[in-house]
């Protein structure tokens, strides 16, 4: 029989379960080449040109496409153009099948995208009103060329360079990848699954491998393809300063749990599904990444489901990020938090930055799987019930009860909701403002004395507990499933219910609920009436 709540099934059904960078997308740019200023300074002081202009560019960008073609006519290199709208991976795949070597450069795929240069535009001195030249900004289609590469260590992987100055290149790599190929040269046994690991001899290894993952091996790698790829740049050039820096574009965070069957983890993922469609609220998404969010925050906070084919996936946003989660293969569930910009999290876009961003990326897939959990697996014990809701004496000291049917209480449990996952905790002043806007008062209308009076009621009833040598608090692991327990029994229950019952709701009569509780009263008056009880006969 298999498991029917979320924590049961990640608890008892999974076989294998791993966290690692999937796929990883970095920007390759000259740090001293992203001003007009610095582009100046390239061609005037360093190339020694007497003034700066586009039109040094074209030598050099036709320099270097040549060095490419010369390139693939050495190593017997195919260069592919594509069409528009093909799929590149798609091509990828089908030439890896008849790649034989432990390494190589794969082919070379072309194409015309937009580009970022610079170009020249007439400016006028305020003081003189003569024209000068001014380098700008500017966005140009032409082609890139994408090589696609087999490494050693690494596996697939492709560097796309710009055929136009200052020739941005882009650098894609997967850390699946990266394991598999580890697993390989250790002679660990493992099963693939597409962009992971189905079964591993060794998880603990596996788990490892992933984890030493870092900044300086993905460097190297980088180092190495560039060593042996055509240059836009001279040796001068390298020697004077002008030498690329890897900056983080893209970066996709994953989390794979292996069920050991499908029709566990498709009972799990429908699950999910049913009860967390509500995730993309900004107060579900704050408490995910740990970010204040304001009315000036940029950005859409949704969660979305979206079915492809008979595969259902729940998509979460806050900001440029994004959480997906999915069935995969029908054996394992994905959890992948994609960051599209770092700075949304404070922090910068250098590759030394990869220790920071794998932790914003792991703990928001935790965060997740957490949520999903404790919102599903929140029954209480008729006794612990009994003890929240009736007045207890605690530590010598006499504590109200939590009424379930009182209207305050309700709200002290809905923004518990709201604070359960915050580490650093909440203070009085924060959730009083959240209590008086959910009662619909105004913040003078709830007093600081009133929130301190339920403060009080929720720690000695032990749903929450001040932080020591600090005026916060956290919630408890009781108090998450009582304030589980109290909203999701009157949000789905009572409020629809109580709804369906009363001949004054639109509808009512047309709803399940109100036909069985019609029936249910002619059937007790029939029954009154046959056994002659009725209020005329008595």
């Amino acid at each position: 029989m298999i498991k029917q709540t979320v924590g049961e099934l990640l608890t008892d059904q999974v076989t294998l379960e791993i966290e690692g960078i999937d796929r990883w997308y970095l920007n390759l740019y000259q740090p001293m080449l992203q001003t007009g200023a610095g582009v100046a300074t390239f061609f005037k002081q360093h190339r020694g040109a007497k003034v700066a202009s586009t039109a040094l560019m074209g030598p050099l960008s036709r320099a270097f496409v040549a060095s490419i073609q010369g390139f693939a006519e050495r190593e017997g290199i195919e260069i592919v153009p594509f069409a528009k709208g093909e799929r590149k991976d798609e091509v990828t795949q089908q030439r890896l099948q008849d790649f034989g070597a432990c390494e190589g450069v794969l082919y070379i795929g072309k194409a015309q995208e937009k580009f970022a240069t610079f170009r020249v535009t007439k400016k006028f001195s305020t003081q003189t009103g003569q024209p000068f030249p001014w380098l700008s900004r500017s966005t140009v289609m032409c082609n890139h060329y994408y090589f696609y590469l087999v490494d050693e260590d690494f596996g697939p992987l492709f560097i796309k360079f710009a055929a136009y100055f200052p020739y941005t290149a882009r650098v894609c790599l997967n850390g699946h990848e990266y394991a598999n190929r580890q697993l390989a040269k250790e002679g660990i046994a493992f099963e693939a699954l597409d962009n992971g690991v189905l079964s591993c001899a060794d998880p603990a290894r596996l788990q490892q491998i992933l984890d030493d993952l870092d900044e300086a091996k993905i460097k190297a790698v980088v180092d190495k393809w560039l060593a042996r790829l055509p240059d836009p740049f001279t040796p001068a050039d390298h020697a004077a300063g002008f030498n690329p820096q890897l900056s983080i574009l893209q970066a996709e965070l994953a989390r794979t749990q292996v069920f050991d069957r499908p029709r566990s983890g498709r009972h799990l993922f429908e699950e999910i599904i049913r009860e967390n469609l509500d995730l993309g609220r900004p107060s579900k998404v704050s408490l995910i990444f740990q970010r204040r969010i304001t009315k000036r925050t940029p950005g859409r906070f949704h969660s979305r489901v979206i079915t492809q084919g008979v595969i259902p996936s729940l998509h979460i946003g806050y900001k440029s990020t994004k959480i997906k989660q999915y069935f995969k293969q029908g054996r394992a569930l994905r959890t992948e938090t994609t960051l599209n910009n770092t700075r949304d999290f404070g922090i910068g876009r250098l590759l030394n930055n990869l220790p920071a961003v794998r932790a914003i990326g792991f703990e928001a897939n935790r965060r997740l799987l957490e949520v999903e959990t404790i919102s599903q697996d929140c029954t209480l014990a008729e006794g612990v019930f009994d003890q929240v809701t009736q007045p207890q004496v605690v530590d010598h000291q006499r504590v109200a009860g939590l009424r379930f049917d009182d209207v305050r209480v309700m709200a002290l449990m809905q923004v518990l909701c709201l604070f359960w996952l915050q580490p650093q905790g909440f203070r009085n002043a924060t959730m009083r403002q959240w209590m008086a806007q959910t009662l619909g008062i105004s913040p003078d209308a709830y007093t600081p004395g009133s929130m301190t009076y339920d403060l009080r009621r929720l720690r000695l009833h032990a749903l929450i507990a001040r932080i020591p040598r600090t005026h916060r608090y956290r919630v408890t692991d009781r108090g998450r499933r009582v304030a589980l327990l109290f909203t999701k029994v009157h949000g789905r229950i009572l409020r629809p219910g109580l709804s369906q019952l009363f001949d004054a709701c639109p509808n009512a009569p047309k709803r399940p609920l109100a036909s069985a509780m019609t029936k249910l009263d002619h059937a007790l008056d029939t029954l009154l009436q046959e056994a002659k009880l009725t209020a005329a006969e008595s």
